[in-house]
C-alpha cells in the first residue's frame, strides 16, 4: 500500500512539474496585444483625387456641401489625370501624410477614425500548453466626416483574435 501511495504521489510531482505553471492572464493579453498591434490606431482611407468615380463618390457622400472639398465637374482633353477633387481648409485636421509615391498619382490619405482595443474576452490554450489563442474586441472612436465613405459599421464592435507562443521568458504575441 505504501509503493503504491509513494509512486502515485511520484506520478503527480512529474505530471505537475512538466506543465507549464505559467497560464496567460488577460491582462497580459491585452498589455501585449495594445503594444503589439499598436492600438489605438488610426483608420485611412485613400482618395483618388484624380479619378472621376471618386469624384462622384465624394459627390455623393455629401462631402462637397459639408465644406469639406471642392470637386471639379468638367475636365479638358489635356487635363485627364490632374485633381478633381481639392481639399479645403476645413479639410486640413483629417489629411494625413501620404508617401511621395502616391502624392505624385494624386492620391491622399484621410483619417476615418481610431480603433481602440477594448477587452479580452476569452482565452484558449491549445492541447500542448505552449501556444494559445487570444480573442479580443474594439471599438471605433473619433470618426470623421469622411468615414461615411466606408461601407464599415463603425457603431458595432470588431471581434478579432491573436496567435501567442509560450517561451522560455514567457508567453509572446505572434506577429
Amino acid at each position: 500500500m505504501k509503493i503504491a501511495t509513494i509512486n502515485i504521489l511520484i506520478f503527480c510531482l512529474l505530471m505537475v512539474s512538466c506543465k507549464s505553471n505559467k497560464e496567460l492572464d488577460r491582462e497580459d493579453a491585452f498589455r501585449q496585444i495594445q503594444e503589439g498591434r499598436q492600438y489605438p490606431k488610426v483608420i485611412d482611407y485613400d482618395i483618388y483625387c484624380g479619378d472621376p468615380q471618386h469624384a462622384k463618390k465624394v459627390l455623393d457622400a455629401g462631402l462637397e456641401t459639408t465644406g469639406l472639398l471642392t470637386v471639379r465637374r468638367t475636365q479638358k482633353l489635356g487635363e485627364i489625370g490632374s485633381p478633381l477633387i481639392h481639399f479645403t481648409d476645413k479639410a486640413q485636421p483629417y489629411l494625413l501624410p501620404t508617401p511621395e509615391k502616391d502624392r505624385s498619382s494624386n492620391i491622399q490619405k484621410v483619417k476615418i477614425g481610431e480603433e481602440q482595443l477594448l477587452e479580452v474576452t476569452g482565452i484558449k490554450t491549445g492541447q500542448s500548453g505552449k501556444d494559445a489563442i487570444v480573442e479580443y474586441t474594439t471599438s471605433y472612436k473619433n470618426l470623421t466626416p469622411f468615414s461615411i465613405l466606408v461601407s464599415t459599421d463603425y457603431k458595432q464592435n470588431a471581434s478579432r483574435k491573436a496567435n501567442f507562443s509560450l517561451h522560455d521568458d514567457g508567453w509572446k504575441l505572434e506577429k
